[in-house]
């Protein structure tokens, strides 16, 4: 049982993960406010789903009887996440705004509003794990392996992490949403969000073209014959094969077609047939500089390069600032602009955004 007088800010989005967060936290003897964050204001679809969470955020509290504060990042949202995540579509690569967004709001402005509020703690909903002992702070995975979040939150700052409380990091998604309907809570069944961080789920393409004048090309097989046009390679990401709209191909077999590359020089988006088409598969690929939770002593690590992949076997030699990563076994549809992230065993040590990537049939 905690001492009561410590205080945590509870990051509050309307959602089950943030309620029973809270819940908990009160179960266990802390002080506990929360805080509702308006991170995006640029349309009206925006504001009443802000609206609309605000109300369930509200309607939560008051059933646990704790207060509820609102702050509004949208100017900071715009300049430290949205801006970087258009220009990253702007150099034909894939970014991830969620690590973004979790580094400079959640826990950056969210972390220093908190602590003005008088927090001895933040708590969010995230399934993670921190380890504070031996005077260090570690990233743990969270024991639901279907939800683990650690991938999303490598980049955040051990300063805000070492102070921060994921009262579901030791829970599964069924456990969590069967104690929100013993607690009583209106959302216990509401559907997890999806989409952009702080955007929301909406037509992406549509979304998309609102900021970036979409500059269509050729669609080109990877032995070279024009076999349709593009709307746009910002539109598109390596692996994907829905969304082509070039049906079959005179002079080929039958096959589903892959982007299997981008050429941004010349506009073109490449395409190759099969799904395990060599151009797809890469076993090296080199890192922007590291952002380390917790530096490892050796190089044979697990990584993943994307959300929800298995852990894959590599080698890490440091490059400077930056490394230089090889798997044991080659890698599908590696994306520039992603972020690739390391593991040993269940501890999150970091990761870098993926600069570069060596095919394995060149």
């Amino acid at each position: 049982m905690s001492n009561s007088r410590e205080k945590v800010i509870v990051g509050m989005s309307g959602g089950v993960d943030s309620s029973v967060s809270a819940a908990l936290l009160i179960e266990q003897g802390y002080d506990v406010e929360g805080l509702f964050m308006v991170n995006w204001q640029e349309d009206e679809e925006a504001y009443c789903a802000a609206a609309d969470d605000l109300q369930d955020a509200r309607a939560v509290c008051d059933h646990l009887g704790i207060a509820l504060h609102q702050v509004d990042f949208s100017t900071e949202y715009r300049q430290q996440v949205f801006d970087y995540f258009l220009q990253e579509y702007r150099a034909g690569r894939t970014p991830n705004p969620d690590v973004l967004c979790n580094r400079e709001i959640k826990f950056g402005k969210f972390f220093e509003y908190a602590l003005r509020l008088g927090a001895d703690f933040i708590a969010t909903g995230h399934y993670a794990r921190v380890d504070r002992s031996n005077n260090q702070v570690r990233l743990l995975k969270g024991r639901d392996n279907n939800k683990d979040q650690s991938y999303f939150l490598h980049q955040s700052p051990t300063t805000a992490l070492g102070r921060t409380l994921f009262p579901l990091g030791e829970l599964h998604k069924d456990d969590v949403r069967v104690r929100a309907l013993k607690l009583g809570l209106h959302n216990h069944q509401r559907k997890d969000s999806t989409g952009i961080c702080f955007i929301g789920e909406r037509p992406f393409k549509e979304f998309l073209s609102r900021y970036i004048p979409a500059q269509p090309g050729n669609i080109v097989t990877d032995d070279g014959k024009v076999a349709g046009l593009h709307d746009g390679l910002m539109f598109h990401t390596l692996g994907q094969r829905q969304g082509l709209k070039i049906g079959g191909l005179k002079d080929y077999p039958d096959g589903a077609w892959y982007v299997v590359d981008k050429q941004l020089d010349s506009n073109e988006l490449i395409i190759g047939q099969g799904a395990q088409h060599p151009l797809l598969f890469s076993q090296k690929l080199v890192t922007g500089a590291i952002s380390w939770v917790h530096e490892p002593a050796h190089g044979d690590l697990q990584a993943k390069i994307r959300y929800r992949q298995p852990d894959q076997l590599c080698t890490v030699t440091l490059q400077g600032e930056a490394a230089s990563v090889e798997f044991n076994q080659p890698q599908r549809a590696v994306a520039p602009g992603q972020f690739i992230v390391f593991y040993n065993g269940d501890e999150c040590l970091g990761g870098a955004v993926i600069e570069e990537h060596t095919r394995i049939s060149v």
